[in-house]
């Protein structure tokens, strides 16, 4: 390594350089272990249902953007009825468990609470952005070509999120490491 390598490296965040992967593995699964206990556990959905929330939310912004398009016939609760098919956005669907993936892994990674709010907001616009499109072509695989909707909801939508989520971590990661 040269001498100026040497300097960059002794200027990075000195949290990521103190980088351990078991502590950062045990840190993750046991902050996912609580934030899913957490979202399960009735008393708590009592107080604040969050996958409730952000369901509607997903799908008001799904059918806010399927109406131009004349798809949507009408919305009941986390249901999006199109012409001839319906959409249940449920959790997994919803965007919520590719964000928290997300959201575990930057929290449990040793960086500087600002980079991680940075971090977490863009990361958070981003994921849902992507998420409310894919719902969007969901849809319009499920009304133009329903032949194929199974195999692209299954085996391409739902990878896609988690891809998306472990994606942003990685840019956000590398940034991290080297500012």
């Amino acid at each position: 390594m040269t001498q100026g390598g040497a300097k960059g490296a002794q200027g990075q965040n000195s949290r990521a350089k103190d980088f351990s992967l078991s502590r950062f593995l045990i840190t993750y699964l046991v902050l996912m272990g609580v934030v899913f206990l957490a979202l399960s556990l009735k008393p708590l959905k009592q107080v604040l249902d969050l996958n409730g929330l952000y369901t509607q939310a997903i799908v008001k912004a799904t059918a806010l953007l399927l109406r131009p398009f004349g798809l949507v016939r009408g919305v009941d609760g986390s249901i999006i009825h199109l012409s001839g098919i319906s959409l249940d956005i449920k959790f997994g669907c919803n965007g919520l468990e590719a964000f928290l993936i997300y959201l575990v892994g930057i929290v449990s990674f040793p960086a500087r609470w600002r980079a991680k709010a940075w971090g977490l907001i863009l990361g958070f616009l981003i994921i849902q952005v992507l998420n409310v499109l894919r719902i969007v072509a969901l849809g319009y695989f499920g009304v133009h070509m329903a032949n194929y909707f199974y195999i692209f909801h299954i085996y391409v939508a739902q990878g896609i999120m988690i891809a998306v989520a472990f994606l942003i971590f990685i840019v956000w990661l590398h940034h991290v490491v080297n500012a």
